[in-house]
């Protein structure tokens, strides 16, 4: 099922006296497609989990419509909008079994939908064994592990069979090895079943690991929209190339002049298409490549071993803060005296706008 967003805008009053509004979801347009996984990112206060309450119907729009499909649901009541909704607290009853949390949301069915107990029964059968839970039927929630009470969270919303998943956050209270085989847990119940799933996280390697799309979200507004890949090689501006990345991108202060990119007295890129002044520069940690007479001058703090990679901490009066270089272990890292020597990789060079912060391509 495709949900397609028009001009949605979502405005709540300051909580204190004087306060200012705030509007976590500004003028929102996107279209997520039929049976894609899409994660929706940001920081903290951004607005993502707004936005996702705003397709349940748990939120109404001041403005702006909602479609699933070629259905507009701005209107309709979150009982009748065919969704299954995911919390980050999981929000089981602790007094049923899994067998009978699973099959709650089939018992209130009513009218045309109401099933037999057997077809129910059934259904949650196949659910339980989609989510590999069918062995803890008998179960209640306080004798399960967090991953395993995320399962049967994930069965109760797929037992409805909907139109549309939404997960608020559902992997933020697991710890980080369960988190990494929960995520690729969602990805497969996601693919088996083929429901549109919008996932809602502030954790970029969760969202680019699993996503067949993106949107990166900043204080209700939408920065960018694509595939994980294409939004990390390609941001439209800083925030974007900042939030995407572990470890982050390196940032600078660089000029622009004769015809070529500075950082400080090095010269690291030509481009005479550029107007001469200020400017960002943005270096991934994987484009730095030790050369003793590469481009970049830096002075050596420490290096990390990492087995496979690893980590070059160094300074350079161009960047407020201590820059990472991440290297094969297989690297030589050459010095003269303290000073370390970097190629740059060109694909891995971004250059902003020092005033709007907006890519500048080369």
């Amino acid at each position: 099922m495709k949900v397609v967003l028009q001009n949605l805008t979502k405005t709540f009053p300051g909580r204190l006296r004087g306060e200012a509004p705030t509007t976590p979801a500004n003028h929102l347009n996107f279209t997520i497609p039929d049976g894609k996984l899409v994660g929706l990112l940001g920081p903290s206060g951004c607005g993502k989990s707004t936005t996702l309450n705003l397709i349940s119907g748990l939120l109404k729009p001041d403005s702006g419509r909602i479609f699933f499909g070629e259905d507009d649901v701005t209107d309709l009541p979150a009982e009748r909008r065919g969704i299954g909704l995911v919390f980050q607290n999981y929000a089981l009853y602790p007094h049923l079994t899994v067998l009978q949390n699973i099959l709650f949301p089939l018992e209130n069915l009513k009218g045309k939908d109401k099933m037999s107990k057997e077809a129910m029964l059934r259904r949650t059968d196949e659910v339980a064994r989609l989510v590999q839970i069918e062995t803890l039927m008998a179960r209640r929630p306080a004798q399960l592990s967090g991953g395993q009470q995320q399962r049967v969270a994930i069965a109760r919303a797929l037992v409805k069979m909907p139109k549309i998943l939404l997960l608020d956050e559902p992997l933020s209270n697991l710890d980080a090895r369960l988190r990494l085989q929960t995520r690729e847990e969602l990805r497969r119940i996601q693919t088996e079943t083929g429901i549109t799933t919008i996932f809602v996280t502030h954790d970029q390697d969760e969202a680019m690991s699993i996503s067949d799309e993106i949107i990166l979200m900043k204080t209700g507004v939408i920065q960018q929209i694509g595939a994980p890949q294409t939004v990390y090689d390609d941001p439209e501006n800083l925030f974007v190339a900042k939030f995407l990345g572990t470890p982050p991108i390196n940032v600078f202060d660089g000029e622009v002049k004769d015809g070529g990119v500075y950082l400080g007295d090095d010269r690291i890129l030509e481009a005479p298409e550029l107007k001469c002044g200020r400017i960002i520069v943005g270096i991934r940690p994987e484009g730095f490549v030790p050369d003793e007479n590469g481009c970049l001058r830096c002075t050596l703090e420490r290096i990390e071993v990492m087995g496979r990679d690893r980590s070059v901490l160094c300074r350079n009066g161009a960047c407020a803060n201590r820059i990472r270089a991440i290297v094969p272990a297989t690297k030589d890292v050459k010095m003269a005296g303290d000073t370390v020597r970097f190629s740059l990789m060109p694909d891995k060079v971004l250059l902003f706008d020092a005033q709007t912060e907006e890519r500048i391509r080369v």
